[in-house]
This record gives structure tokens, C-alpha cells and sequence, in this order.
């Protein structure tokens, strides 16, 4: 005998529907939830035998319950008050379960997006972000070093993934990650969110400074001086919103890494860079008046550069430079040092190189086998021009 679930009326349809879009449920899933509860409560009460095939058959629109055996209905009589009392709690925790299941998915969704949350608990190292139909997790990782994040703070976060932990799945957000800065910059600049403008790349070292490269393949839009605004008034704004303490350098984009590397460096000046492309390696030559710019504090302006660009820089200052370039000249002289075929010879059977013959006395050079008073005298004369010329 089929019954109706005593808070199932007429308007069971109704408010199934209401439910379901109330809490963003699909309506199969919410049947299939109530059905499962009234069967592990006839199997309760009633069941005898666990390998039974019994089926749960609920009407939509109604809302009547069904026990059906080999499609026989076989419901017990006042069975309607038992399930509804037994399936209740089910129910409802199947319901938040399914809810819980509709929100994450639609989180899935906007991973890589920026969203607003509010600081709402601390736990442990963790600190829980309310993100309004759900709440987030934002790890030691993901935090800012120099931030302070005190209850009821209202901040936008990154939304990086979705992880697995042992309560379950989380919502992680970030303050930190790189694309925090991107998407500030799309939500802030309309040149940026409609594709005129494109962000090709962004290093961060999170609340101290970030450079972000952006370039246009549009006529006439200026990529750098659109991401800045008037009078600075957009890149101030993305400032205030990463705590008002991280700098951030707009670089002009180029596909010649010569160029790209020098703008990277910014804000220093002159500076002549020459790469290897092979091995993505790149030497900068800077004015000794710009070498502590182009290193930055800590060496990180050339660190956010390397990340930037792709290449490994090295960095060398002009007076440095010179004082290489004097060793290799003196190296190179040296290197020069020839005498006869005889006298050469002779030195290779003695095992002496040329240069070595500066520190022999002429007793010593005359007692090398196969040399004489005339090698000596051509040994001495070109000593002396060698030296001559230093």
C-alpha cells in the first residue's frame, strides 16, 4: 500500500523546486537522497533480509512513497510516519552534503579567479576566509609576510585550487600567488579585461615588490601608460588593494630578449646586455652610478628580472669590466713569449716554459742542455722587450 511521507502535501512539487534552487541541488539528487533514506528505514524496521531487492519509488509530483518487491508494492501499513521520523536527519545531511558538493563545483570553476572574502577565524597557522556560500582556506604559504590579517578583514583573494586535506575537500585562496597581481590588474584596467592590453608575464616576491610585462598588438594603445592611468591613479589603486607596501614595475613586453632584459631591469638605465640564447644566459654591463639599481636591495630587482625574462643574469659594473679586461691583456702578453726553434726546443726537453725563464738566473739557463752564451743573449734580449712593454 503506497503512502504519502506525512510533510509531503500537494505542493511537494512546489517545494522540492524551491529547495533545490534555494540551495543549487539538482532535483534527481534530492529524490535519489530521499529514497535511500526511506529504504535504510524500512530495512530498519521491516527488513528481514539485507539481500533483498527492494526499491524505493517516489512520485514526483506527490511526493507518495513506495516499497516495491519484484515491483510488488509491499509498503507496511503506517510506514509514512516511521520513514519520514528515521529518514529526517539523513535527509538533511545527504542535503548538505549535495549542497556542499554544488558549491565546490562551482568554485571549480573559478579557480585562477580573484574573489572577495573576509578574514573570519584563525586555525592554527591557517586562517579560515569566509567567501560567502562557502568558506576558504588560506595556508602559511599563501599569506604575506608583512600582511596583518586581523578578524572581519575584508580582502580579495586569489582563488588557487581545490585540495584535498583530511577534513574533506578545502577551498584554498592565496594573498601571495602571482596571479593575485594579474587579475588586480584585470579587474582594474579595462584595456587588460577586454584584450587589448595582454599580461605576458609576472614575477612577485609577495609585499615587497612585483614586475609585471604587459604588451598591446593593437595601433595606437599604449600597454605600459594604460596599466599606470592617470596620473598613476590605476597602478595606486592595485598598490593600496596588495596593503599599500609592494611596489610594482610595468615593463614594456619585447620579443627581442636584448631589449625585454634591459626594460626588466628597470629602473635602471644604459645598461648593454648581450645573451646566449642556447643557454638562456645573459650578461649585463652597467654604469658603476647604476649597478646598485640594476641589483637592487638584496638582489632583488635582478632576481624578479631573471624570473621575468626567463634568463639567468649576471650583472657586471663598468670599473669590474675593466679590470677583467686588464688581466686577459696581461695574460695575453705573456702568452706571446717566442724564441728560436733551438731555443724552444731545447726548453721542451728541459720541461721550462717561456715565462718560467724570468726567474732563472744566467748560471741556471746557460746549465739547460743544448743552450749557450748566444741563446742566453737572445733569451735576455726578448725578456726584456716582454717586460719593456707592460
Amino acid at each position: 500500500m503506497a503512502v504519502k511521507l506525512p510533510s509531503a502535501r500537494t505542493e511537494f512539487a512546489v517545494a522540492l523546486n524551491q529547495i533545490c534552487s534555494e540551495r543549487g541541488i539538482d532535483p534527481k539528487t534530492v529524490l535519489e537522497t530521499i529514497e535511500a533514506a526511506v529504504l535504510a528505514a524500512y530495512r530498519k524496521d521491516f527488513g528481514k533480509d539485507e539481500a533483498e531487492e527492494i526499491k524505493v519509488k517516489i512520485d514526483p509530483k506527490t511526493g507518495q512513497v513506495a516499497i516495491l518487491k519484484r515491483k510488488k508494492d509491499i509498503t507496511p501499513a503506517g510506514f509514512g510516519r516511521i520513514a519520514a521520523q528515521t529518514a529526517k536527519q539523513v535527509i538533511l545531511q545527504r542535503i548538505r552534503e549535495a549542497e556542499k558538493t554544488a558549491v565546490l563545483s562551482d568554485f571549480k570553476k573559478k579557480i585562477g579567479a580573484i574573489v572577495n572574502g573576509m578574514i573570519l577565524r584563525r586555525d592554527g597557522q591557517n586562517f579560515v576566509v569566509d567567501l560567502g556560500r562557502a568558506e576558504g582556506l588560506m595556508p602559511p604559504p599563501e599569506q604575506v609576510q608583512n600582511e596583518v590579517y586581523t578578524l572581519n578583514k575584508r580582502l580579495k583573494f586569489f582563488l588557487l585550487e581545490i585540495r584535498d586535506t583530511y577534513k574533506g575537500e578545502r577551498i584554498i585562496v592565496s594573498r601571495s600567488h602571482k596571479g593575485l597581481v594579474s587579475g588586480l590588474f584585470a579587474s582594474e584596467v579595462p584595456e587588460v579585461a577586454s584584450g587589448a592590453v595582454k599580461i605576458q608575464e609576472v614575477a612577485r616576491e609577495a609585499g615587497f615588490r612585483s614586475k609585471i610585462a604587459v604588451f598591446s598588438d593593437r595601433a595606437g594603445v599604449d600597454p605600459v601608460g594604460s596599466c599606470v592611468g592617470r596620473q598613476g591613479v590605476r597602478v595606486q589603486a592595485i598598490i593600496s588593494e596588495l596593503g599599500g607596501k609592494e611596489k610594482v614595475d610595468i615593463i614594456p613586453y619585447s620579443s627581442d630578449a636584448v631589449k625585454f632584459i634591459a626594460s626588466a631591469l628597470s629602473p635602471a638605465q644604459n645598461l648593454k646586455v648581450t645573451i646566449d640564447d642556447k643557454k638562456k644566459t645573459a650578461q649585463v654591463i652597467a654604469p658603476d652610478d647604476q649597478l646598485s639599481l640594476t641589483i637592487g636591495k638584496d638582489g632583488q630587482n635582478v632576481r624578479l628580472a631573471a624570473r621575468l625574462t626567463g634568463y639567468k643574469i649576471d650583472i657586471l659594473g663598468e670599473s669590474e669590466l675593466a679590470k677583467k679586461g686588464k688581466g686577459k691583456k696581461t695574460k695575453a702578453k705573456k702568452a706571446k713569449l717566442e724564441f728560436s726553434p733551438r731555443i724552444t726546443k731545447a726548453l721542451k726537453e728541459a720541461k721550462i716554459t717561456p715565462n718560467k725563464l724570468t726567474k732563472l738566473s744566467d748560471e741556471q739557463i746557460l746549465s739547460i742542455k743544448g743552450l749557450g752564451k748566444k741563446s742566453l743573449e737572445e733569451i735576455r734580449e726578448k725578456l726584456g722587450k716582454a717586460k719593456s712593454k707592460k
